[in-house]
């Protein structure tokens, strides 16, 4: 759609309004968010928006509508849908050769697993290969449990954490302050590194990757708002 605003302001609700008229969801929803900062970075996305609105140059914006719009009416099913991400974690299936990707695997995911066996309480089953193992039922409760008592809205930041990286539990120590962003994006691609290490930088890989980054920085900074 073409820009139809000039003046982008956050109200006293933390609500952003355009010329004075607020902001809603697609869902007609009055787009209201959580922390000072999260309402500012919003309005500065619409400051920026150029004559014609990208929403990809929206993130936050996005992020905040999935949280209002999709979360908020049922976040138990949502959260449950990022929980299932522990049944299958990256970082318990491993490679058992190449040597070198097996030493970059282990340097990366297990600081990671050790977090959250302590954090936790938890055993996970390492597995050789791609065969599904299932993990403990014990683990995938105490980990649901961790999802589960996140408001929508990080649920919502957590969502593309989660799915692009292929890890809950490099997910739940990026959000707890146990892993910082780049450890967390290095640990999701271990693999393809050590591919492109090995064969060479391929430039439609490379674009595809940062796309997913840009999702990704956008949950992370997400994260960051909201405390």
């Amino acid at each position: 759609m073409k820009r139809f605003w000039k003046d982008v302001s956050v109200d006293a609700e933390l609500g952003v309004r355009l010329d004075g008229k607020p902001l809603r969801t697609p869902g007609r929803t009055p787009l209201l968010l959580p922390t000072r900062a999260l309402a500012d970075a919003v309005a500065d996305e619409w400051r920026a928006s150029g004559e014609t609105v990208d929403p990809r140059g929206m993130p936050l914006t996005g992020l905040s509508n999935a949280a209002i719009d999709r979360i908020a009416p049922d976040p138990a099913t949502f959260a449950a849908g990022l929980a299932a991400y522990a049944e299958s974690d990256l970082l318990c299936y491993r490679a058992d050769a190449p040597e070198e990707l097996a030493d970059r695997q282990r340097a990366a995911w297990d600081p990671l697993l050790d977090w959250a066996r302590h954090r936790y309480d938890v055993h996970f089953e390492i597995v050789i290969g791609i065969m599904h193992r299932a993990q403990p039922l014990a683990t995938l409760a105490r980990l649901g449990e961790a999802v589960a008592a996140r408001g929508p809205f990080e649920l919502a930041a957590l969502s593309p954490v989660v799915t692009i990286g292929g890890s809950l539990v490099a997910a739940l120590a990026l959000a707890e302050g146990a892993a910082s962003a780049e450890a967390v994006w290095s640990a999701a691609l271990v693999d393809e590194d050590f591919q492109a290490d090995r064969w060479g930088r391929d430039p439609l890989a490379e674009a595809a990757a940062a796309v997913r980054r840009q999702d990704f920085d956008a949950g992370v900074r997400l994260l960051g708002l909201l405390g």
